[in-house]
């Protein structure tokens, strides 16, 4: 990947820049911000990293990734310098052994790679965790999370055609990244439920696949609207009704708030989503799911999406009104991966 701009007597126009850029393949389809000295160097302080600091390790490429490989690419995704401690910690997750992400970046599925950021950085940021929060519109959202895309395809070299094999991609793919509502939340946040503190700042990564937003009912009581949602994390062709990993569910303000009247906490709700959230076997034997012959006992036996209530995670983002929430259910099938909560380290802080 080149990290400098191409020579010529005369000073590159903008759109010259871009074209070139384009020609060396290592764009997303999209234009990028063309990096030159000044900018990678606002980028390494903006993380307080030198050029040549190891940063992070791809254990299945045998590859150490240097500070100035995640700047030049941060620079490109168009990031701000004091984005560049999250985009660092989002490519260390990528690198956990738990997250695998060896397996989500090159299958055949429509794999999004989805940040969640928790923790008083996200708001310094101005990272989106309200009306729109899982859509476009915001910088930090939108340059954060094609800073980890264009990492994955320049630096670990894992393309559309040559390694990336997804059939149908997804156009998360891009970038999937926002903040947790934690100000109108009724619950603990995400980092919380982890093991940090309420002060510190993370970012989770997970592999999605696609997303379903659900209708919710139109009833003040939050279970008609949980069993609706329930419904639709258990379609009969997700990874998950196979995998059981992990499922990613995004609750906005007024479902948060139902469950909040009723006296219904994460716990409570995960539980109730897990107890509805599953398909018959019989079902799962008709389509194939299951390729063994289908018994009578197959009529009243139950597949659930997860293995366990725990592993239904459950986000607060979105605006305070609106009948909706979002199913995103995890990547996986006989080697479901898991999520990854990295803290990030600012300089100076």
């Amino acid at each position: 990947m080149p990290s400098e701009s191409p020579q010529s007597a005369q000073p590159p126009s903008a759109d010259s820049l871009i074209e070139y850029y384009y020609a060396q393949g290592v764009t997303d389809g999209m234009p990028v911000v063309p990096p030159s000295r000044e900018s990678v160097a606002a980028m390494l302080a903006g993380g307080g990293l030198g050029a040549s600091d190891t940063v992070a390790f791809f254990a299945p490429q045998n590859k150490r990734i240097s500070a100035e490989k995640v700047a030049i690419n941060a620079v490109m995704a168009g990031c701000l310098p004091e984005y560049m401690p999250v985009v660092v910690a989002s490519l260390q997750a990528f690198c956990e052994p738990a997250f695998n992400g060896i397996g989500p970046a090159t299958t055949t599925g429509s794999t999004a790679m989805t940040l969640v950021l928790n923790g008083p950085l996200a708001v310094r940021l101005g990272v989106n965790a309200r009306d729109n929060a899982l859509g476009h519109g915001f910088r930090a959202n939108a340059t954060i999370g094609r800073a980890l895309r264009l990492l994955i395809m320049n630096v670990l070299e894992i393309s559309p055609g040559r390694n990336d094999r997804s059939t149908l991609g997804n156009p998360a793919r891009y970038s999937f990244c926002f903040a947790e509502n934690e100000v109108d939340s009724p619950w603990d946040p995400l980092h919380v439920e982890r093991g940090f503190q309420p002060e510190q700042s993370t970012v989770s990564l997970f592999a999605t696949i696609g997303q379903t937003t659900i209708r919710i009912a139109d009833d003040k009581d939050p279970e008609p609207s949980l069993l609706l949602v329930a419904d639709g994390m258990s379609f009969l062709g997700s990874h998950n009704i196979m995998g059981q990993g992990e499922f990613l569910v995004v609750f906005a303000g007024e479902l948060c708030g139902r469950c909040q009247a009723k006296g219904m906490g994460k716990a409570e709700v995960k539980r109730f989503l897990y107890d509805h959230a599953r398909r018959k076997v019989a079902d799962l034997k008709r389509t194939r799911r299951i390729k063994e012959p289908l018994t009578a006992e197959d009529e009243s036996t139950w597949r659930h999406v997860t293995a366990r209530p725990e592993d239904i995670v459950i986000v607060a983002a979105g605006s305070a009104v609106g009948y909706h929430a979002a199913c995103l259910p995890g990547w996986g099938l006989e080697n479901p991966i898991r999520s990854v909560t990295m803290p990030i380290t600012v300089p100076g802080v």
